[in-house]
């Protein structure tokens, strides 16, 4: 009796990288979360099966959003980050941005990713996050409590705001969240 299945459309390219060497990483995902995957190559369709609602040892929803994260262009050891109950996964439509312009698609990718990628991984360093930009997406996975604001910095810039506009953004958040820190501990005896 099959208790949960899910059926993704995953790009072709990306059926290499969720399946991994001999099946190691649809084993991995399937061992990690207690469901199971199979995968036809020729149609890019992944199913994801639990034939248990024990929910200590199966999760499908987070096998879901690790072959989600995958097939948007996330690594295997960064898309296993979604394991964890503190992070989440956002996936933007560029096409929302800039219609179906295939000029306007690759300037505004452009954009996120950065002369040599530096726009990327400043806005994943200064988010404390993730970022894959894939086809015609830009994919985050950020904890829960900073995922808000690293996508209002994408937004930004998407939207055409100059990249220290966003960088500005998450360093405000940064200086927020230390600042609630110190307060979350004023007063306390930290012997």
């Amino acid at each position: 009796m099959v208790i949960f299945s899910k059926a993704i459309t995953v790009p072709n390219d990306r059926i290499g990288v969720i399946i991994g060497k001999a099946g190691s990483t649809k084993k991995s995902i399937e061992e990690s979360c207690g469901v199971n995957i199979t995968i036809d190559g020729n149609t890019g369709e992944v199913n994801i099966e639990s034939a248990s609602d024990d929910i200590m040892k199966v999760q499908p929803f987070k096998a879901t959003n690790i072959i989600l994260a995958m097939s948007r262009g996330f690594s295997m050891s960064n898309a296993m980050l979604l394991l964890d109950d503190t992070y989440r996964l956002h996936v933007l439509n560029l096409q929302e941005y800039v219609g179906k312009s295939n000029g306007a698609m690759e300037r505004i990718r452009g954009r996120i990713i950065g002369e040599k990628g530096r726009a990327r991984r400043n806005l994943e360093h200064l988010g404390q996050s993730r970022i894959s930009v894939y086809g015609k997406t830009v994919a985050i996975i950020a904890k829960e409590n900073r995922m808000r604001t690293v996508i209002s910095a994408v937004h930004s810039i998407l939207s055409g705001s100059m990249h220290a506009a966003a960088y500005g953004k998450l360093e405000a958040a940064n200086r927020q969240n230390r600042l609630n820190k110190m307060i979350l501990w004023e007063g306390q005896d930290v012997n």
